[in-house]
């Protein structure tokens, strides 16, 4: 068994789908830390390889969070892989926000769940935060950008000043935001920050409500597609493409669940592999699924930073947190200094490297 990192913070398988109304939205992120729209209900979905109406086999359940469709679906990226666990059971919620996720965690209703590096910050900061960092998702940054509407004229990062840009409030959105006007000499009071979500932002800004937005995920592709939006600027440079993989302190205080996770681990990091070797094929599901035209997720792949790779936890994915949790503190989002090192667990690197 592995240990934390000292520092302290103040058999076959069916794959449930169960959608969880948190946040009012129907909206839900693409990716750990990207966005899309969820519409799928509480049906029981059987994987590929499993015959359709077949009896679910008897084994140990382990609650997992989707943040997202499209790429960020790992249901649907184990279904069209054909891959599955060797012992475990997944039973899968859908979540509106890596924030949101956090919560469910602290409050004991999942035992996994996925979110970018600035969730947990916000949740080291407070006096709860019943969950440890057990791996990292590294993948594309060029999918998170500031986007503005066709008839804009603005052209640069300098030109955001006074503008009404929309972001997410807690999220890689106000984090690359607030890294992108520092580049060019701006802070947050230089703009009109307008705190809003995937769902009610989608709206605000085909209807003229936002100057700009700080987004990420499928609506990018989307509102280029239908309203001819523009990216004025990817997230490349600002994020560090690192989102995070978190498990309840009493799932790896439980020696079953801590192997189910592993089971968790070695699967989604054969699925991520599958969709590296088969990209046109991943392209044309995620298409469907999202309901853009494969031409725009064909693009958004040949823009990517990074495929998507399951990594161990190492000193350098601690250190690029705590950058995060500096900025904030900075910006004075952040009460007091944190110490993020408190949150990370390393033992299940054995697991993710393929030595144990």
């Amino acid at each position: 068994m592995g240990h934390a990192i000292t520092g302290g913070i103040a058999s076959q398988v069916t794959l449930t789908r169960r959608a969880v109304a948190l946040g009012g939205a129907a909206w839900i992120l693409a990716g750990a830390g990207l966005a899309g729209c969820g519409g799928r209900g509480g049906d029981a979905a059987t994987p590929a390889d499993v015959p359709a109406g077949a009896a679910a086999p008897s084994a140990a359940v382990l609650r997992t969070a989707i943040v997202g469709r499209g790429e960020g679906d790992t249901r649907l990226m184990l279904e069209t892989a054909r891959i599955r666990p060797e012992h475990a059971r997944f039973e899968f919620s859908n979540f509106a926000s890596g924030q949101l996720v956090i919560e469910a965690l602290n409050g004991g209703s999942l035992d996994l769940g996925g979110m970018s590096e600035i969730p947990p910050v916000f949740a080291a900061a407070s006096p709860i935060h019943s969950f440890r960092q057990i791996a990292v998702l590294h993948g594309d940054v060029n999918n998170q950008v500031v986007l503005v509407p066709r008839t804009s004229d603005v052209k640069s990062l300098e030109e955001l000043k006074g503008k009404r840009i929309g972001y997410i409030r807690a999220t890689t959105s106000q984090y690359f935001l607030i890294r992108m006007l520092e580049s060019v000499g701006l802070s947050w009071s230089d703009i009109t920050p307008i705190p809003i979500g995937v769902a009610d932002g989608l709206g605000a800004f085909s209807n003229g409500t936002l100057d700009a937005w700080a987004i990420y995920g499928y609506p990018i592709q989307r509102l280029v597609a239908t309203e001819g939006a523009r990216i004025l600027k990817t997230a490349l440079g600002f994020l560090s493409g690192n989102y995070l993989v978190s498990a309840h302190v009493d799932a790896l205080a439980d020696p079953a669940r801590v192997e189910l996770i592993r089971d968790y681990l070695r699967t989604v990091k054969r699925g991520y592999a599958w969709t590296s070797a088969h990209s046109d094929e991943w392209a044309a599901v995620i298409s469907k699924d999202i309901g853009v035209p494969l031409e725009y997720v064909k693009d958004e792949f040949r823009r990517r930073s990074d495929v998507y790779e399951l990594r161990p936890v190492d000193a350098a994915a601690v250190a690029s947190q705590q950058a995060v949790a500096d900025v904030f503190v900075k910006q004075g989002l952040i009460a007091n200094p944190v110490d993020v090192r408190g949150l990370w667990d390393d033992r299940f690197n054995g697991t993710i490297s393929g030595k144990g």
